[in-house]
Formats: C-alpha cells, sequence, structure tokens
C-alpha cells in the first residue's frame, strides 16, 4: 500500500510540473520577442503573408494543439476523472462502509387507553390511527435529541392487550450511523434518551409521564440493539405469523416443519387480557448446534429483545416440557436449517396460579406434604410469587422444607439470581444443585415468601414439609450435615460424602491402619480397602478386590450394574468385571513420549519447565478471536473439556470466535485446527462459587486418526477413581509463569503438583464445594495461573499406568502463592453428566 501511495504521488507530481515548465518557456519567449528589432517584425509579416490560415474548427483545433494548451487539457482530464472516480467510490465504497445501520428493538406500556381488538390487526384503521401516533412521538422524542441527525426511522410493530392495563407497543427504531459515531447510539444511551424524555414531563409520583398527551408507563420501558437480520425478519416480512389463544385452557396445535428447505420464522403468541401464555415443547428434531444454525428461541415479548429471552433450544427434544410467560404474549424464533426436521406442540392461556396457602404441619416428622414452584411442573417466569403460612400443632416443632435439587442461603451483598426467599424476616437466596438439602425454619408458624429472580425461564423445584423437633433436629444416633440432611454417626469419617457437602468427612483424622496382627480380624477402613496400594504388609488390602459388593461412591460400578471393591479398575490392564466393561474404550492416557519424568522439586506453568513434543496429546489451547485464552483437554475425536468460568460471559459463550489448537508443542505449531461447534456448560455451574465448574466443546471437524501419537484423549476416571500418594500428578498449559509476568510463554509448560486433603483444602479457602479439590506445593512454586484456566490435572498410577484426567484449572487466590494451592474441578463427580453428553 506504501509503494503504492508514493508511485501516485510521483506521478501525480510529474504532472503537476508540466504546466509549470511551459507557462515557464511561453514567459521566455515573449521576453525576447520585446527586445527585437524592427527587422524581426518585418520577418513575421512575410512568414505571416506565405503561411495559409485555417478555418473553423481546423483553426481551433490548430490552436489547442499549441505546447501550452495540450498540457492544461490532460491537466483537466486528468482532474475530470480523478474527481469522478473518487464520487463513484465514495458512493460505492466509502460511504458504504462509513456509515452503517443500527437497528434497536423497544417496548413500553401506553397507560390509561383502552385496548380494543381491532389494535390486533394491522391493516386496520384503528390500528394504523394509534400506530401513527405513537410513531410521532417517538420520532418526535429522537428528532430532538443529541443524535437526530443519526435518526432515521420508527416502527410499530405490534399493539397488544396487556395484564397491567392499557396497550403494549413493540416498535423497531433505525439509525444511520458513521463508524466514527457508533458509541453515541449505544444502547444504554437510547434506552436513556427515551426514559430522560418521559422522567422529565412527570408530574406526579406515578410512573407514569406524558409525551405530547401520550401517557408512557416508565417502568416499563425497554430498549435492546438487534441484529439487522432481526429487523428485516421482523418488519415486513412474510415469514412472520401471529396466533391467537382466546379462551384460556383450549389447546392452539403449533408445527413447524423445514423439509422444503429450511426456516426462519418469527411466530407470535398472544391471549386473552389477564393471563398468561403457557407454551408446551413436544418434539423438537434438529441438530445439536451453537443456537445459530438449528436454534428455537423463546421471547416474553413480540420481538426478539435479548433482555426478554425466556429460553433457548439448541439440541432435540424428546421428553415434553413447558413453560410460562409474564405476560399474554410470546415469540417464538425458528431457526432450521434444511432436513426432516420440525417442531411440534401447542400453547394455551392458562391464569395466574395462587400459591398462597395455610399449611398445618402434623406432630410427626415421618408425616409430610409437598409444595411446588409456580407453574410446576412448568419452567417457572422470570417473574413470579407465592405465600404460604406454615403452623405446627406444639410450639417446640418447627418446619423442615426438603428439596430435591435446591438449596438455600443467607443472603449477601450479591442480588440473588435463582429464586428470592423472605422468612419471617429474614432474606435467604436459592440456587440449584444436584443433590438433596434440607432447610429448617426454627418456629412454629414461619411465614415463607417465595419470589422468581432468573432472567429468563429456570427449572421448576417441589419440596417436602414436614415438622420437626427444634431442640433436636435430628436422631441421637445421626449426625447434622450443613446441608441439613440426618446422617448415622457411623457412617462420619468412612471416606464416603454422605452429607453431599462432605461436612461429615471433614477435620477428620487420618483413619489407622487397622490391618491386624497375625491373622487379626480387625476391619479395614474403606479408605484403603483395594485402593491399588498395599497399606498392609500382608497384603490383606487388596485382596478380593474384584469381588462384587453392595454399591456406593468409592466402589467401582461395572457396565452390568454391579460393583467390585477395586477402586482404580478402569483401563489398568486387568480385566476385574465380568462382562470385561473395565477395560473397554481404553484407547487413551498412553501418550507416544515415554522418557523418564523430570525430577521433582521447585521449578520455576508457575514454576514450570518445558514440556516435550507428544508428551501432553490431550492438552488443547483453546483461542478466542484469534488470542490464547483458555485450555482444554482432548475426550474424543470430536469432544473436548475445559472450565465453564471461560464461557460464562455472554460473548464467550458464542462458539463462533473459538478455535481448538491440538497437538501443539510450541504456540503457532498446532497440528491439528477446529472451530468449536457446540458448548455445554453445566446447567448448575455458579459463576460466584465457580462450583460445577465444567463444561464440553464439540469440535466442528474432528481431528484425523493419523495424528494418534501427537493427538490422543486422556482416560476419564471413573466415580470411584482414588488418587494416592504414589500417583504423580501434573498441571500443564501455557498460562503466565507469574502474577507479574506480561507475556506468555510459547511452549507448553508443565510443573508437578500434590492433591491435598479436602480438611487442609478448607483450611486455605473456606468453603469448597465437593466438586472441587487443591493441588500444590505448601511453597506454592507450582502452581497455575492465567491462562491455564480450563486445562488438565493428569494423574498417573505407579508403575507406568495410563493417564487420567484428575482436576480441570478452576480459581485460586493469586499464582504460586504460599499455602494457597489451586483449586481444580473434581472430575470424577462428573463422570456420568460428560457420558451422558459425548456418549
Amino acid at each position: 500500500m506504501g509503494t503504492e501511495r508514493e508511485e501516485k504521488e510521483q506521478m501525480s507530481g510529474e504532472d503537476g510540473d508540466a504546466p509549470h515548465q511551459d507557462a515557464a518557456s511561453v514567459a521566455d519567449v515573449s521576453v525576447e520577442v520585446a527586445t527585437v528589432d524592427h527587422a524581426l517584425h518585418k520577418m513575421c509579416r512575410k512568414y505571416r503573408k506565405t503561411r495559409r490560415k485555417p478555418k473553423g474548427l481546423k483553426r481551433l483545433w490548430a490552436h489547442l494543439l499549441n505546447t501550452p494548451h495540450i498540457a492544461l487539457i490532460i491537466t483537466a482530464v486528468v482532474f475530470v476523472v480523478v474527481v469522478v472516480m473518487w464520487s463513484l467510490l465514495w458512493v460505492f465504497v466509502f460511504r458504504r462502509e462509513s456509515n452503517s445501520g443500527a437497528y434497536f428493538a423497544g417496548m413500553f406500556r401506553v397507560a390509561h387507553v383502552e385496548f380494543i381488538p381491532e389494535y390486533r390487526q394491522e391493516e386496520s384503521q384503528e390500528f394504523v390511527s394509534m400506530a401513527n401516533k405513537i410513531q410521532h412521538v417517538v420520532s418526535n422524542v429522537y428528532k430532538t435529541s443529541s443524535v437526530a441527525r443519526l435518526y432515521k426511522q420508527a416502527v410499530i410493530s405490534d399493539l397488544s392487550n396487556n395484564n397491567k392495563g392499557g396497550v403494549l407497543v413493540h416498535f423497531w427504531m433505525v439509525f444511520v450511523v458513521p463508524r466514527l459515531k457508533s458509541p453515541a447510539v449505544c444502547e444504554e444511551c437510547v434506552g436513556a434518551i427515551f426514559r430522560d424524555s418521559v422522567h422529565t414531563s412527570m408530574k406526579n409520583r406515578s410512573s407514569v409521564g406524558y409525551l405530547l398527551g401520550l401517557p408512557v408507563d416508565i417502568d416499563s420501558i425497554l430498549i435492546n440493539a438487534v441484529q439487522r437480520s432481526d429487523y428485516t425478519s421482523g418488519a415486513g416480512s412474510e415469514c412472520v405469523d401471529k396466533l391467537y389463544a382466546s379462551l384460556p385452557g383450549s389447546k392452539v396445535p403449533l408445527n413447524v416443519f423445514s423439509s422444503w428447505g429450511g426456516v426462519s420464522c418469527h411466530v407470535k403468541l398472544t391471549s386473552v387480557p389477564g393471563s398468561f401464555i403457557r407454551l408446551t415443547v413436544a418434539s423438537f428434531r434438529i441438530e445439536a448446534s451453537d443456537c445459530v444454525s438449528d436454534a428455537l428461541t423463546v421471547y416474553d415479548a413480540l420481538l426478539p429483545m435479548r433482555g426478554r429471552i425466556l429460553h433457548r433450544l439448541c439440541a432435540p427434544v424428546s421428553r415434553p416440557f413447558s413453560l410460562v410467560s409474564t405476560s399474554n404474549v410470546m415469540l417464538l424464533s425458528f431457526r432450521m436449517t434444511s432436513g426432516s426436521k420440525s417442531f411440534r406442540g401447542h400453547f394455551e392461556a392458562v391464569t395466574e396460579e395462587d400459591c398462597s396457602s395455610q399449611i398445618e404441619t402434623h406432630s410427626e416428622p415421618d408425616v409430610s406434604g409437598q409444595l411446588f414452584s409456580p407453574f410446576h411442573p412448568s419452567l417457572m417466569p422470570p417473574r413470579c410469587s407465592c405465600t404460604w403460612s406454615f403452623k405446627t400443632p406444639k410450639s417446640t416443632l418447627g418446619v423442615a422444607l426438603q428439596f430435591q435439587n435446591y438449596e438455600l442461603k443467607p443472603k449477601d451483598m450479591k442480588s440473588c439470581d435463582q429464586g428470592w426467599w423472605k422468612v419471617n424476616e429474614l432474606i435467604f437466596c436459592g440456587s440449584y444443585v444436584g443433590h438433596r438439602t434440607v432447610f429448617r425454619i426454627a418456629d412454629p408458624g414461619p411465614q415463607v415468601e417465595f419470589r422468581c429472580s432468573s432472567r429468563s425461564a429456570a427449572p421448576p423445584f417441589q419440596a417436602t414439609y414436614s415438622s420437626y423437633n427444634i431442640s433436636q433436629p435430628c436422631p441421637e444416633s445421626h449426625f447434622l450435615c450443613s446441608t441439613g440432611l440426618c446422617v448415622e454417626k457411623s457412617r462420619r469419617c468412612d471416606g464416603l460424602d454422605d452429607c453431599q457437602d462432605e461436612s461429615d468427612e471433614v477435620f477428620c483424622l487420618r483413619p489407622a491402619k487397622k490391618c491386624g496382627g497375625g491373622g487379626g480380624s480387625a476391619p479395614l477402613h474403606p479408605l484403603f480397602v483395594c485402593n491399588g496400594e498395599t497399606d498392609c504388609l500382608d497384603g490383606r488390602d487388596e485382596v478380593n478386590c474384584t469381588q462384587e459388593t453392595t454399591c456406593s461412591a468409592i466402589r467401582y460400578q461395572c457396565g452390568s450394574g454391579s460393583c467390585i471393591l477395586k477402586k482404580n479398575a478402569r483401563c489398568d490392564g486387568v480385566s476385574d468385571c465380568r462382562d470385561g466393561s473395565d477395560e473397554a474404550d481404553c484407547d487413551c492416557g498412553n501418550p507416544s513420549f515415554q522418557g523418564a519424568d523430570p525430577p521433582a522439586g521447585p521449578q520455576r506453568i508457575v514454576g514450570g519447565v518445558n514440556s516435550v513434543e507428544g508428551e501432553w496429546p490431550w492438552q488443547v489451547s483453546l483461542h478466542f478471536s484469534g488470542h490464547l485464552y483458555c485450555g482444554a483437554s482432548v475426550l474424543s475425536s470430536d469432544w473436548l473439556i475445559s472450565a465453564a468460568h471461560c464461557f460464562s460471559k455472554e460473548r464467550l459463550s458464542d462458539p463462533r470466535p473459538w478455535s481448538a489448537h491440538l497437538g501443539m508443542l510450541t504456540q503457532g505449531g498446532a497440528r491439528h485446527v477446529a472451530d468449536i461447534r457446540r458448548i455445554v456448560v453445566h446447567e448448575y455451574y455458579n459463576a460466584r462459587t465457580f462450583d460445577y465448574d465444567i463444561a464440553l466443546l464439540q469440535l466442528k471437524r474432528p481431528w484425523p486418526a493419523s495424528l494418534g501419537l501427537l493427538v490422543q484423549p486422556v482416560c476419564l476416571p471413573p466415580a470411584s477413581h482414588s488418587v494416592g500418594s504414589s500417583h504423580r500428578c501434573w498441571v500443564t498449559g501455557w498460562g503466565y509463569r507469574s502474577e507479574e509476568d506480561k507475556a506468555l510463554p510459547s511452549v507448553l509448560q508443565k510443573a508437578e503438583v500434590s492433591l491435598m486433603s479436602q480438611t487442609d483444602c478448607k483450611k486455605s479457602y473456606g468453603p469448597v464445594s465437593p466438586r472441587m479439590l487443591c493441588a500444590g506445593v505448601p511453597s506454592g512454586e507450582r502452581d497455575a495461573c492465567r491462562g491455564d484456566s480450563g486445562g488438565p490435572l493428569s494423574c498417573r498410577a505407579p508403575g507406568g499406568g495410563r493417564w487420567f484426567l484428575v482436576g480441570i484449572v478452576s480459581w485460586g487466590a493469586g499464582c504460586g502463592r504460599p499455602n494457597l494451592p489451586g483449586v481444580y474441578t473434581r472430575v470424577n463427580k462428573f463422570t456420568s453428566w460428560i457420558r451422558s453428553h459425548i456418549s
């Protein structure tokens, strides 16, 4: 580009100098003529007499062909050509590049206006009249604002009735924005202009302000930026259908097919005033995708507004489920590529459920009843509420609520994102977990108030209520867990997480190895039985390990469903299960590099050293928009595993900017690069606590089998997998080597770390969930750091066994700080969840 520009400047310089040189020569001649004597004039007259004079066009042409005129003509032609070319470039290239459309979808409620049925018909005179009036008001707001020169138009899309009364207005807005001025029409700015206009017109304490006589509810204003494709498919498109449920309880069928070449449509649903819409999805046949090619997005509005997304479906649905809106409108946005794909379901108008109830419990704790979330078993809408008033028969009895997949914890400074609870005068936040909990209220007559607080439709919950003895919540022979569960005291410190939060396994003394002497019959602690290490001198702890026994979390479960005592039976080279399932699918965790392990000791990932090619063939580098962002591990030819927090933000949840680099030792030297088709984040992931910090990624292009020496899956540990002192564990990644580092290493780093007990882990960090583990060294000299998130913590059994993915880099306090180890996602807690998605 620079060379071309210099050549053009040189050419234009030469062209510009030409007329200057000609003009100088003409001036010199004129001076010379002025000093010539009379003899020269005679010669000139004689020459003119003998030369034939040209006439007409020939005379003009001869005049123009004079040297000075030729230069002027060339200059003029070049100037005209440049002007024309610049104009064409401006019109067809620069103008299009410098200006772009900014599109917004909005909604607000017009109060004190009666809704009439004709407003549902866009062709009716009543709709056109009201729409023109509202459009005039909206346009007037922006034509008198700071973005007046950028504002183009407003289009009223729909007028619907509203459960709060009045008319609910849905509208589009279009701005033509030079790129340099794009911040002037940001989503917050456009919304603030409208709200400020309403606010300045408010004369009373209500939320209604008057704009040119139009009463607008300021609390109902919502404006979101949208894509141009949303606007073109929704404004004046033929691919928009409108359906109406006129009678509560009557089901309106809804079927969409794409077999004729793909579908990209909006279906608008409305129902009678005062009702809500319940959509039931019977089946949805699509390919699991990234919500771009095949998807259904349900909006709690009549326009595709990001702030009103109720639910998204990006995977096939085989089991029916339903969800409910917060008013009497709903939009279904279908996107299905060609093929045999379809949606089957129905919608209906439903009335608001009365959740207020008086409940009397029995004196016997075994007698119980049930309470449900609003609209159960449908997904809960973003706005709903329930109130339960309990009364126990005695003042010594309180109320116990047992949840299946939900827990309540005291509210802190942050908002409640998964349910707001008020118990008497105390506030609690609800959150979804993968186990049972019991919430006890030490009051004989408590009042419990619940409010939905999720941004989108949330999973339903149900609870069992009963009375309990306030002074003794659990029987004498039982232990009270932090989760509210009661477990037998004999099960405390037995190595099993009976409380579901390890509160029965922390602060336990390491059990003694009661191996007995001379054939003694003292029972061995379950932690030492068949864990792959000889804990007793006579080896009695490692005999009869293939013996079938009752199933538990610390016993290996075969494919047939039976369990054996051996904890680490998977892929150890010995067929332990009768059906041989423990040695099936074992093409994993066996790298081609078989060099000696580096010596243990201080090594500066933090404290890491360079890896060797082929040493960690399951290591993946995840790049977002071309830059290293996280790590991952290979699970199969088209599935990776990483940390959920890498994709927690909205812009990071889109798989399109992501790419996976496999078979790579040095950054930039990947043997296989693949785009990401789909990101599956665990449904219970908690962005505040990093609990359930796990995600799966599906590749668009599987890695070829020819790369088997450099790309290979890591072995997935069973739920019973046990890591002993003889195992060696390494954390790997391309992350920073210290907190202060400014540059990332180019070569894959590795550092050996030791797994810590949960008791020591909790001493360092306080509450850590049973789905987390700590690993590091006391000095902190070896640790993961920024950029390593999502990468593997790999452990290998002694004697050259296979490598298993024990942990995923999750979080920690800084990098490499003494007595503050790295915290990892405990993978064996998610084995069944992983297999349910990748199998």
